[in-house]
């Protein structure tokens, strides 16, 4: 789909379709959810869609994990009139931190941490992601928000996928994501059918 061009229909997920395959090779993600951003009314549903679950639920903050959680952290709280709390890859900021450690997507030990200052006990906090892999990223930020007495209030990802990791969360956390059900194999597989979209306009070219 252009990125310039109006949207046409609008079923479920239908800026799902917006997301890039990977072109660079193993060493990069498998595909570029970002693009579906540049849509204005695509990155509009796509917040809709997250917050559905939670329209009825308290959130007090909203909190966005590093890095492309951010954005549609951002975008949430900004909807919810509530604030955003950073969750940052470890040695970013210059204040007091608590840390965590945790194993990313691509199986690397890493730590992740969130100011001292932020979370108060009884606190509800949404957290966000662009997407959730093997989860190992999703919970360290649970542990940090619960260590300090925070509740977590759900979490909400463009893709929770069907990991191990995955499961986890869906089973002890309320959630969302903007997939529809009949199209989890093919995020499961690491290749969707829209891809070919991708690939019939490289060959015109």
């Amino acid at each position: 789909m252009d990125l310039r061009c109006p949207s046409g229909s609008r079923e479920q997920g239908w800026y799902l379709t917006l997301m890039a395959p990977n072109v660079k090779g193993p060493e990069h993600a498998w595909l570029d959810p970002s693009r579906l951003y540049c849509h204005h009314q695509a990155l509009q549903d796509c917040v809709e869609d997250l917050l559905r679950p939670f329209r009825d639920d308290i959130i007090n903050l909203v909190a966005g994990i590093d890095a492309m959680g951010f954005i549609l952290g951002a975008a949430i709280a900004n909807t919810l009139q509530k604030g955003f709390l950073a969750i940052r890859k470890a040695g970013h900021l210059c204040v007091e931190t608590f840390t965590e450690p945790y194993r990313d997507y691509s199986a690397r030990d890493k730590l992740m941490e969130m100011r001292t200052d932020a979370i108060v006990p009884g606190l509800r906090v949404l957290l966000v992601d662009q997407w959730v892999e093997t989860g190992g990223t999703m919970q360290a930020a649970i542990r940090l928000v619960e260590k300090q007495g925070g509740v977590v209030a759900g979490i909400a990802a463009i893709c929770i996928e069907d990991s191990e990791g995955g499961r986890w969360l869906k089973d002890h956390y309320k959630w969302a994501h903007c997939v529809p059900p009949h199209l989890m194999p093919q995020f499961n597989a690491h290749h969707l059918d829209s891809f070919q979209t991708f690939r019939t306009r490289q060959g015109l070219q």
